[in-house]
């Protein structure tokens, strides 16, 4: 399966990141959200919405370069 993350998901992602270290972090679009749990990225709690550790992945590979935000090819076995 391809997928792109648009720049609103991708933004959404980074301050989830933030959020995680700690950082406060601004109000992030729900329907972004919902859309990065459909990729297993993120998930919702009582404190609103939480990366996971295939978000933070996703971010560290990208931060390095290992990763464009350019399609993505997914195992669709891979959770």
């Amino acid at each position: 399966m391809e997928l792109v993350l648009t720049e609103g998901q991708l933004d959404a992602l980074r301050n989830l990141g933030r959020k995680s270290g700690g950082d406060v972090t601004a109000f992030v679009n729900i329907s972004d959200c919902q859309h990065l749990t459909e990729l297993g990225f993120a998930s919702r709690s009582r404190q609103g919405w939480d990366i996971t550790t295939g978000g933070s992945a996703y971010l560290a590979r990208l931060d390095a370069g290992g990763w464009r935000n350019d399609p993505l090819v997914r195992d669709p076995d891979e959770r």
